[in-house]
């Protein structure tokens, strides 16, 4: 049963008060274009890295740094840069963080070693990761009802496709810019991009609201990140070594975030606003549930990516275009379905996230053993369309989960709510992306089967997905047997005199 029919809610009528802005649709393309190109930056340099590597002379740890410090910088700004939002003003945010991103961008394009490649993406991921959660506040704000579901339908659309792209899109880029400066390209065709997004954006974002602005939490920040970095930390430096010499630091991570918990349920207690309001998981419907769904799939989703290239570039002998264009099947059923799932969550609500990870596991398992056992010359094409019912299985996962988890969401906690799902979804992808290449490493050394490194590696990206298959049936069938009614909002609960006497 989906969940608005559960509280009888009319998904279609607009909230009490809320005037809508003409200009909404238009401002949302204005996002959605900025929020693919930093989402694209993840995965789009890794096809690049052999030829960086040799341009600028770099060792195998100094190029992997290209990626991995993009990936930790994004992932530490995300919280901090939401509450920052929330705070100020989304539009300003956004608008700064667009710019040092079309800047180091083309820093990066322009950078003459090594060393300054990886600070210019390290400023790259940083400004990105200040981007990326005023997008969902703005379509919160922006958007409400049955239209915040299109919006949340097209915003999961980008995050889909800008995963599944990278490798295409940087494979084409390589392809057009031959050369041993071709690579400059990946980030010299953000530059134009982003400033006409820039340009945009400053006629057709809306400025944060008076009445929705706050505080920042200064303690909350810095334990926050102190939390992420060390989780973090070792997963970007796996291929160095950093699992093995840098593990005490997950125990040390769990720790800070626990108390980083703590002293945010202690400002909650005291009336002051906090960095990220623990209430947003026990209160808020479905937030919980959702972060936990989306965090298991990344783990899956982001390194299948990885995983798919090394094995049709160096097992294959596939060229870095056609190793994307061998994947594409996927990103394109992705975006048709995460489109068409943005105007049918309001009907079918989880169920469709059970469908869709049960799509993704199954096109994900087939394409494993096809190309585990269909003859070499024709497996890659024999794989196709089980690839893009795996990527409709993912456009009915990506977008309905992020409408679920952040539609009951009070607009004044938007950007902080949305970069708390973000992170978790950006934890998992570092997760995601330093386990499974290293699994299939570690198949190939000892048997030299790329076949079976392949299957191996897609086989742990599966028990992820199915892992958050199990969170979102469990969730499924408890608003189906209990008819769960509209949780509380941390507003109502904030103004509520019998729960400020117990707090």
């Amino acid at each position: 049963m989906a969940a608005s029919a559960a509280d009888g809610r009319d998904p279609g009528a607009p909230e009490a008060g809320h005037t809508p802005d003409p200009q909404r649709w238009r401002a949302l393309w204005v996002t959605l274009v900025a929020g693919f190109m930093s989402l694209l930056d993840v995965t789009i340099v890794a096809v690049a890295l052999p030829t960086i590597q040799r341009s600028l002379h770099a060792s195998p740890a100094q190029v992997q740094w290209v990626v991995s410090g993009y990936a930790l910088t994004f992932a530490l700004a995300l919280v901090t840069a939401g509450r920052l939002g929330d705070a100020l003003d989304r539009r300003r945010i956004f608008l700064l963080a667009l710019s040092g991103f079309v800047l180091c961008s083309a820093a990066c394009g322009a950078a003459p070693g090594i060393t300054l490649l990886v600070v210019a993406r390290l400023a790259q991921g940083l400004a990105a990761g200040f981007m990326a959660p005023q997008n969902s506040a703005l379509i919160q704000q922006m958007f409400r009802g049955a239209e915040r579901g299109r919006a949340f339908g097209f915003f999961g659309a980008t995050v889909g496709i800008s995963s599944a792209a990278g490798p295409i899109t940087g494979g084409a880029l390589l392809a057009l810019a031959s050369g041993p400066q071709g690579w400059r390209w990946i980030f010299y065709v953000n530059v134009p991009i982003g400033i006409l997004a820039v340009l945009l954006g400053r006629r057709l974002l809306p400025r944060t609201r008076r009445s929705e602005r706050g505080r920042v939490d200064a303690t909350g920040v810095l334990l926050l990140g102190l939390g992420v970095l060390a989780l973090m930390y070792p997963l970007v430096q796996a291929d160095s070594g950093g699992l093995d010499q840098l593990w005490w630091l997950f125990p040390v991570g769990a720790a800070i975030l626990a108390v980083f918990t703590w002293w945010q349920h202690r400002l909650v207690a005291r009336g002051t606003q906090p960095l990220l309001d623990p209430r947003l998981f026990s209160t808020v419907r479905g937030y919980a549930v959702g972060a936990g769904i989306g965090t298991l799939y990344f783990v899956g989703f982001s390194g299948v990516w990885l995983v798919f290239a090394l094995f049709y570039q160096r097992g294959l002998g596939f060229s870095p275009l056609w190793s994307g264009l061998a994947v594409t099947p996927f990103a394109l059923g992705s975006a048709s379905a995460a489109v068409v799932s943005g105007r049918l969550v309001e009907r079918f609500g989880r169920l469709l996230t059970v469908c869709g990870l049960a799509g993704v596991i199954a096109g994900l398992g087939g394409t494993a053993l096809l190309l585990r056992f269909a003859p070499l010359h024709t497996a890659p094409w024999l794989a196709a369309p089980v690839l893009f019912l795996g990527g409709v299985g993912s456009g009915f996962v990506v977008s309905p989960n992020i409408t679920m988890t952040l539609r009951d969401v009070p607009v004044r906690m938007a950007g902080a709510a949305g970069g708390a799902l973000q992170t978790g979804q950006r934890l998992g992808a570092a997760l995601g992306t330093a386990a499974l290449p290293g699994l299939f490493y570690l198949v190939l050394g000892r048997s030299h089967d790329y076949r079976g490194a392949l299957v191996t590696a897609l086989g742990a990206a599966l028990v992820g997905m199915a892992a958050s298959l199990a969170l979102a049936t469990a969730d499924w069938r408890r608003d189906r047997h209990t008819h769960r009614p509209r949780h509380t909002c941390p507003e109502e609960v904030a103004n509520d005199p019998v729960h400020a006497r117990h707090t």
